[in-house]
């Protein structure tokens, strides 16, 4: 059952590595109308950059695909993340979940999903070998004390 947002934004743009960027800026930027501390930010930004940067680097290793982000503010003060591809998707999931488990290379850490769940409170991975990846991410920011006037 889908939760009902107060407020979303979509994104799609291509797999390229100068998008990272963009789509961490923007995540942040639709984040800060829910009054996040400076930590919060980072979190929402690091989380961001790292699913982002998966679905680049291990979605469409070889071409250019699009991938989506999709940012939606929830009841209770919940920020959910979602960044999908439709690119080679991951064959074992609960693998690559595993710390420094990585198809990328030397230069790559495996830590990705590692990372996000350390930033947010809830991380889900669904995959379809061939079809493309979807991360849904999902952090409670903390309630900020309204100024009486």
């Amino acid at each position: 059952m889908k939760t009902k947002a107060s407020n979303e934004v979509t994104l799609e743009f291509p797999s390229r590595s100068s998008n990272e960027g963009f789509a961490r800026a923007a995540a942040a930027s639709f984040a800060a109308q829910m009054d996040p501390t400076l930590n919060e930010l980072e979190d929402i930004k690091t989380a961001v950059s790292e699913a982002v940067t998966n679905a680049i680097v291990h979605g469409y290793p070889d071409s250019i695909g699009k991938v989506m982000l999709k940012v939606r503010i929830c009841p209770e003060n919940v920020l959910e993340i979602t960044v999908k591809d439709h690119g080679r998707g991951i064959p074992d999931v609960d693998r690559a979940r595993q710390p420094m488990f990585t198809t990328g290379g030397e230069e790559r850490s495996g830590m990705g999903f590692t990372i996000m769940e350390s930033f947010m409170d809830r991380l889900t991975v669904r995959s379809v070998p061939g079809k493309g990846t979807t991360v849904v991410m999902k952090k409670r920011l903390a309630p900020r004390l309204k100024a009486v006037k």
